[in-house]
């Protein structure tokens, strides 16, 4: 589902907003009475688009899971090599930076299963769409193999879903076959819109929805993960982040439903101890 018709098509356009918010509606309400029906047990989960619990036998086995980050305004060069350097010890899926350090990681990775990818739009989503799809383009040029985009927050609460839809659509279109996720900003949403923005997300192409930039707000939490899993199904994931500082905060958010995690404390999540990380 996506619009993609010319805005004076004012009929196409309030057909897919009203379908958005129809959509919406039946997550959450869904979504409710699942956590409402507690004595009920749960039907077993597909395994697609999930990890098996099961198979995170010890801190280490979470490795492939987490995308290393470090994105602080501050972090210098040699920060991002250090980065790099702990992700290829580690066996971290990717390292996460903005996208002006994506070269620097991308040459410290090379040869490594590891791989680069880069914030666009980073943190406020507010930036037109145009320059996060030419940021997307520019960091896919330095390296990235992923590009996480922050969602048009203003736009969302303002319901202008077409708007959501159309900046969603130009990054997942800039980035040709390299995976997109949407961050969602979750602290910032309430339930109804973050199903909108799931719904929304997934209709424009991406690959997976986030919840956080650690940068507004508080971060990830078991409830939103799962919550947006219930949307997206098993053919879109999830990426928590934002507060992941244990090994223990990592089981949660898998439990839940993440099949991607974003920390900075990732070296102490996968050696059993706990950060004093803010990310």
């Amino acid at each position: 589902m996506g619009y993609s018709g010319a805005m004076s098509d004012s009929e196409d356009l309030f057909k897919f907003v009203e379908d958005i918010a129809d959509q919406a509606r039946r997550h959450l309400h869904g979504w409710k009475g699942a956590r409402e029906a507690a004595s009920t047990p749960p039907a077993p989960r597909p395994s697609m688009g999930r990890v098996d619990p099961a198979s995170l036998r010890t801190a280490a086995d979470l490795a492939p899971y987490i995308d290393h980050t470090l994105l602080k305004p501050e972090a210098r060069a040699e920060d991002v090599v250090k980065l790099a350097e702990e992700a290829r010890q580690h066996g971290f899926a990717t390292v996460c930076v903005n996208s002006s350090h994506v070269a620097t990681a991308a040459q410290v990775l090379a040869g490594s299963s590891t791989v680069p990818i880069a914030v666009v739009g980073f943190p406020l989503g507010a930036a037109l769409s145009s320059a996060k799809a030419f940021e997307a383009r520019e960091a896919i040029a330095a390296g990235a193999r992923e590009i996480d985009m922050v969602v048009h927050i203003g736009a969302l609460k303002s319901r202008d879903y077409a708007l959501v839809h159309r900046d969603i659509a130009a990054v997942v279109e800039a980035c040709g076959p390299v995976p997109v996720k949407v961050i969602l900003e979750t602290s910032q949403l309430n339930d109804e819109e973050k199903v909108i923005a799931c719904v929304l997300s997934k209709a424009a192409g991406a690959a997976f929805v986030k919840t956080s930039t650690g940068f507004n707000g508080g971060g990830a939490t078991a409830e939103d993960v799962a919550l947006m899993r219930r949307v997206v199904g098993e053919d879109v994931g999830v990426k928590a982040s934002g507060g992941i500082r244990s090994a223990e905060d990592a089981m949660k958010m898998v439990r839940a439903g993440a099949n991607r995690l974003g920390a900075s404390a990732s070296v102490a999540i996968v050696t059993g101890q706990v950060s004093t990380a803010k990310y």
